[in-house]
């Protein structure tokens, strides 16, 4: 039987941590940025934590 492989476009979107947990980025970060202020924009660089329901099928996803 063949291996089975991870789903791509979700490979490159999110990325599993050590303790299981799954990174995501934020959104609100492309354009239309001068209307936010310095602090919101600094706080969307930072990666975000996915829901716990989320997270059980992204994992399902990226599972090899």
């Amino acid at each position: 039987m063949p291996k089975m492989k991870s789903n791509r476009s979700a490979a490159k979107r999110f990325k599993i941590t050590k303790s299981g947990k799954v990174l995501r980025r934020k959104a609100f970060k492309r354009h239309l940025l001068t209307g936010k202020s310095r602090k919101t924009k600094r706080n969307l660089r930072r990666a975000g934590v996915l829901e716990s329901g989320d997270a059980k099928r992204m994992t399902r996803l990226l599972e090899v």
